[in-house]
């Protein structure tokens, strides 16, 4: 009798030799283990499961969030079995969610996918594959922005600045974009939409040793991401259509057109404060800090939420003006001598316990800023003076 080789005697004991195929994910178990593994980097940067709260960082809570939705499916737990090498998803640390069953559309939604169309599902929008994705980090889940109506003025006062050509949408391509851009308070054009960076995460360093931080930006669909922030970089540069938007600017002062001749001398920037002390909050669409500085006001205010002359909170950049051969320190004198009247009695405690009071927050709406930009630039500011009962400017000796 033949000797019979290893696969024809599986077979003649009736056992099936076919290699089972493998099988391919869905889009959706896609986007569910591409969600989970942001999970696990947080966890293994910050050495504990994402918490609840309102005092933890917003890219903590959401994830949180996330994780709770995904121990409370059976479906992803089971999909995510084999790579929840730190036993993630085993109900230990944050209070699970009550299990509830999920339409595909609902799942999507509270793993950070805004499907445009029943059929989206198949698609992976704005995502780059995952692979990619897990070498380089790319961008994160978009997801319902909850509280998009705190930003949508802002953006459409954005969207009016550049339909009259008081703001520029320059191509990215064409200059670059530094991590230092990617700030609170500036405005992008990515893949067809306008994006906010609304707020930022402490700076750490990744294990390719680069410093880093996570950005959350708002887009005008009113959908939202968290995402590192040079992941939101290569974005720009791979989109071709992508532009940064300028901040408001009323041009030179003292001069429609700089001259070849001019040296520049600086920037008069307009801030809002996004401190969550109650009368700030109260009255945050009239606060506003007005000084004059010789660096980028990108660079000025990156370290707001550490600075008491800030308030120790972050800032929205309001308006830039660009100044010409003028002293920045008598500058800045002039303006805060017109508006001395309207000059808020406020105090931020330093890192050393010492009591600050900041001497550039004035209450005064920024109609009345633009105004006095106009008076600067026409030479009239040391003639007036503001008027916070009549709001407005008056002749200064009366």
């Amino acid at each position: 009798m033949a000797e019979l080789s290893d696969l024809e005697l599986l077979a003649e004991l009736g056992v099936e030799t076919t290699a089972e195929p493998k099988r391919a994910l869905t889009p959706l178990q896609e986007r569910i283990i591409a969600g989970f593994e942001d999970i696990q980097r947080f966890v293994a940067e910050h050495g504990h499961l994402p918490r609840h709260g309102d005092d933890r960082d917003i890219f903590e809570r959401l994830y949180a969030v996330r994780l709770d939705r995904l121990r409370s499916l059976p479906e992803a737990r089971e999909l995510l079995a084999g790579l929840d090498r730190d036993a993630l998803l085993d109900g230990n640390g944050p209070t699970a969610v009550a299990p509830q069953e999920l339409g595909d559309d609902a799942l999507l939604a509270e793993l950070g996918i805004a499907p445009d169309a029943p059929d989206d599902i198949t698609q992976l929008r704005h995502v780059a594959p995952r692979a990619e994705k897990r070498a380089a980090e790319e961008i994160a889940n978009r997801e319902k922005c909850e509280d998009f109506e705190t930003f949508k003025p802002q953006i459409e006062r954005v969207q009016a600045d550049l339909a009259k050509g008081a703001r520029e949408a320059k191509a990215v391509d064409q200059t670059e974009v530094t991590l230092e851009e990617i700030h609170p308070g500036n405005f992008f054009i990515v893949a067809g939409q306008m994006a906010l960076i609304a707020d930022t995460s402490d700076a750490f360093v990744t294990e390719y040793e680069r410093k880093d931080r996570r950005v959350r930006v708002i887009y005008d669909n009113g959908t939202e991401a968290t995402m590192l922030a040079r992941s939101f970089q290569k974005a720009l540069y791979r989109d071709e259509t992508a532009r940064r938007i300028t901040a408001l600017s009323a041009g030179p002062l003292f001069g429609d057109v700089a001259e070849p001749d001019d040296l520049a001398s600086g920037t008069i920037y307009v801030l809002r404060s996004k401190s969550a002390h109650p009368y700030v909050a109260e009255h945050r669409e009239l606060i506003h800090k007005i000084g004059v500085t010789g660096q980028s006001v990108a660079h000025r205010v990156a370290n707001a939420r550490n600075d008491p002359t800030f308030l120790l909170a972050d800032v929205e950049v309001v308006a830039e003006y660009q100044l010409f051969n003028i002293n920045r320190s008598k500058m800045e004198g002039l303006i805060h001598k017109a508006l001395a009247a309207a000059r808020l009695d406020l105090a931020a405690g330093d890192r050393f316990g010492r009591t600050v009071q900041p001497r550039e927050w004035f209450l005064i709406p920024f109609q009345a800023i633009d105004d006095l930009i106009s008076k600067i630039s026409d030479g009239s500011v040391t003639q007036v003076r503001y008027d916070p009962m009549e709001a407005r400017f008056v002749p200064a000796g009366t």
